[in-house]
């Protein structure tokens, strides 16, 4: 327990260097053409071929071909608080109009009135997945060291842990703000958590959790909101059971949590909670608390990293309302568009009650290095 506080305390006076060191960086041309076009994609809702990105030493121009002047100062107005940038233009050349076809007949709307229409199955969400949140649907794997209050092999309360998730979200349909400075989805989202035990000679599978949701998202500018509907089960692994026969909890219950974000630059602030509802086992407590501080480099450390850092907290009402806090810093790597594929490296660090769901009641520590994949 007194190392990875150690550790934790460690990592959080190492990450406000880490993140002033990497805010300092400017931010290369490939950066800032990757995020302003995330930003016009995302946050604008405009398709691809509505429009182009340039970028040279660091002056960033937009091309909107055809555009009226509410698109252009819409654009102007999503795009000059992007950090790094040495100058901005946006430009409205006239279009090339391609003959009429069959499915596009002479009158059909213009661009700037097309882009502003819902799609669906796009791709990313307008809420970014939480960073240092363990139940954060996402692939992931990560080694540990993992204490607990309460013996896991036996009489053995330390042990080397591998958890894993396999999950993430799927959107089902978005839609621009009539302004078109914001957008709202729905989405579909689900993951399996599990830990192993890797002392153990057949590396036991010793705890389950499922996860199956519905989330609604929406951003505007700088805000962002999630409400999600989710429910959750627990498991324990049939090893674990048949070597320990340890005293089961049929943890199961329906949620509804919500997230208020806000962002400053590279920062990113949320605070919310969730209420549980079809509780079991009854005693089980409904109230939560949550709150978590992100921060996202804008300029590459080695051509295709940036630094990432997460503070996740949580204060269950089940724990008398003591706080359980994951923190998570490292590297990412590949394109900075939300929409993108990206890999992350991370060192992490947990203090609090079990984020694991037969195990809730259990005060636990633990720290390692975990991997996640973001489709």
């Amino acid at each position: 327990m007194k190392t990875t506080r150690s550790v934790l305390l460690c990592l959080l006076l190492l990450a406000p260097a880490l993140l002033i060191a990497a805010a300092q960086a400017p931010p290369s041309d490939d950066f800032l053409t990757g995020y302003v076009t995330a930003v016009l994609q995302r946050e604008l809702d405009l398709s691809p071929s509505s429009f182009s990105v340039g970028v040279r030493d660091g002056i960033v121009t937009v091309e909107l071909p055809g555009a009226d002047s509410d698109l252009q100062s819409r654009v102007w107005s999503a795009l000059r608080g992007v950090q790094g940038m040495s100058g901005l233009r946006v430009q409205a050349p006239p279009p090339t109009q391609p003959p009429p076809t069959a499915e596009e007949p002479p009158g059909t709307a213009p661009a700037s009135q097309a882009v502003l229409k819902g799609r669906a199955y796009p791709e990313g969400d307008v809420f970014r997945p939480l960073l240092a949140d363990p139940k954060q649907p996402q692939f992931f794997v990560s080694m540990m060291r993992f204490h607990s209050s309460e013996p896991v092999d036996a009489f053995t309360r330390t042990i080397t842990m591998a958890s894993v998730g396999y999950g993430g979200t799927f959107g089902l349909y978005r839609r621009p703000t009539a302004d078109g400075r914001g957008a709202y989805q729905i989405s579909l989202d689900g993951a399996l958590f599990a830990q192993f035990n890797m002392d153990a000679p057949s590396h036991d599978l010793i705890n389950a959790d499922y996860t199956v949701g519905i989330p609604f998202t929406f951003r505007e500018g700088p805000f962002s909101m999630r409400l999600r509907l989710y429910h959750q089960s627990s498991h324990l692994g049939d090893e674990y059971l048949l070597r320990f026969h340890p005293k089961r909890v049929n943890l199961s219950y329906e949620a509804a949590d919500l997230l208020v974000a806000r962002d400053w630059g590279p920062f990113r602030g949320y605070v919310g909670g969730e209420y549980r509802v079809d509780r079991d086992p009854s005693t089980l407590r409904p109230a939560m608390a949550h709150w978590g501080l992100e921060y996202r480099s804008t300029g590459d450390l080695f051509d295709t990293a940036r630094l990432v850092a997460g503070l996740d907290v949580k204060h269950d009402q089940q724990d008398a309302w003591n706080p359980s806090a994951s923190l998570r810093v490292g590297l990412e790597f590949g394109s900075p568009s939300r929409d993108k594929r990206r890999l992350r490296v991370f060192l992490e660090g947990y203090d609090g009650h079990s984020p694991y769901g037969q195990f809730y009641q259990d005060k636990v520590d633990y720290f390692g290095v975990a991997v996640t994949f973001n489709f």
